[in-house]
């Protein structure tokens, strides 16, 4: 097998492992600006770990929930005014208050009305019953609480196998991280940087769907993500046949940081914080393959932007002033210009 599509063929197999454990990450991390970050799946049951599938084996055995349930459930929280399962009612009293004006139940019958007599015994609809009569047993034919519950009924027992996935599926992520780590092989071949390259794809395929979800790009994730990138650019420029420059790649790593930062100044509104950070990490992997590379992935990040926003206003999905995550874009640009700098070095 040639060395070039053996090299590839490790790459997207790498790219396909990394990336099925990104889904937990992807739960963990996708939390509104200011809250904490995720521990507990939607029916209360914690998360242990960082890396895996986003699927939580308490809920699919049905295990009760074991701390407050996730903003929305319907078992959360007092019931409102008024709903029968509100509280204990009096013996005999159907319902949690009296019968409302016009309510046909709050008018006296006529006397002959079949409503008006005495029920048989045994009619579940016919109140207190004489002493020593049997009541029927769970179960009983007419008994609204018979049978079983219908899915999705939070007191149901085994809730259903979909409800325990709580988090982005494995199979997307996978597929997406195996094309980009494969693409980055094929463009750069056999040289030092590519293995620099695939340790931070996931990462960046990460990024990309928490931002997607939230519109927020997590600090945890940023900020070390800059350092391991200058830090690993600069072990790939002691091996020989390496095809960048890190003095490059730290310049350019403050040159974008410092537009972003620039941009950040002028309109806050139009530019998060977090772009500001990725960008230093745009800037060292685009710096890497030199000045021009880094102008090609800035200018293709803001293009691949701007077709976007303009896709949601000729949908008529957004207007001038709905905010966008960039982030995905920055990373976009990023990845195209690594390339074509990969591929013109």
């Amino acid at each position: 097998m040639d060395l070039d599509l053996l090299v590839v063929l490790v790459a997207a197999l790498w790219g396909a492992a990394t990336g099925a454990l990104l889904p937990r990450a992807a739960y963990r991390f996708s939390v509104p600006a200011g809250e904490a970050w995720r521990e507990r799946c939607p029916q209360g049951h914690p998360v242990r770990g960082w890396l895996g599938r986003a699927r939580c084996g308490q809920c699919a055995a049905g295990e009760p929930s074991s701390g407050p349930r996730a903003a929305g459930d319907p078992a959360s929280g007092p019931r409102p005014a008024g709903d029968p399962s509100s509280g204990p009612r009096p013996a005999g009293e159907s319902s949690s208050g009296p019968p409302a004006a016009g309510d046909p139940a709050s008018r006296s019958r006529p006397a002959g009305d079949p409503a008006s007599r005495p029920r048989p015994a045994g009619d579940p609809a016919s109140g207190p019953r004489p002493a020593g009569e049997p009541s029927p047993g769970p179960g009983a034919e007419g008994d609204p609480a018979s049978g079983p519950h219908p899915a999705g009924d939070p007191s149901s027992g085994p809730r259903p196998a979909g409800q325990a996935v709580y988090g982005p599926r494995a199979t997307p992520l996978a597929l997406l991280t195996a094309l980009v780590c494969a693409a980055l092989a094929a463009a750069t071949g056999v040289r030092p940087e590519l293995a620099v390259w695939l340790l931070l794809a996931p990462a960046g395929v990460l990024l990309a769907a928490v931002d997607l979800k939230v519109r927020r790009l997590p600090d945890p994730l940023t900020l070390p993500l800059a350092g391991a990138a200058l830090a690993l650019l600069g072990l790939a420029a002691l091996l020989p046949e390496h095809a960048g420059e890190w003095t490059t790649a730290l310049l350019g790593a403050l040159a974008l940081g410092a537009g972003y930062l620039l941009l950040f100044l002028i309109n806050p509104a139009g530019m998060g914080f977090g772009d500001v950070k990725l960008a230093l990490t745009a800037g060292t992997v685009l710096g890497w393959y030199g000045w021009p590379t880094l102008m090609l992935g800035t200018f293709a990040g803001f293009l691949l932007g701007a077709f976007y926003g303009g896709a949601l206003l000729v949908a008529r999905r957004a207007s001038r002033k709905t905010a966008i995550p960039f982030g995905p874009f920055l990373i976009a640009g990023a990845f195209l210009g690594v390339l074509a700098g990969a591929y013109a070095a």
